[in-house]
């Protein structure tokens, strides 16, 4: 499987090339409703991470919301 290197929340990782956003947080465990992605510097609407295609040398922060009280 060919694999890719994209930088995640600042640390550089490899992983599984042909992913698109959504596929990215489901490769690491992630709900998509409980994060905010920023990918290259822009902050993407949920409803686009099925048409985003994560490119070698991509940037991305995921922030996730914690709940609680």
């Amino acid at each position: 499987m060919a694999e890719i290197e994209v930088t995640v929340n600042g640390d550089l990782r490899r992983i599984p090339a042909g992913l698109t956003v959504r596929g990215l947080l489901s490769h690491l465990e992630l709900h998509p409703g409980m994060i905010v992605v920023e990918h290259n510097r822009r902050i993407l609407r949920k409803e686009v991470y099925d048409d985003v295609d994560v490119q070698p040398g991509d940037e991305l922060e995921l922030v996730q919301f914690v709940g609680g009280g």
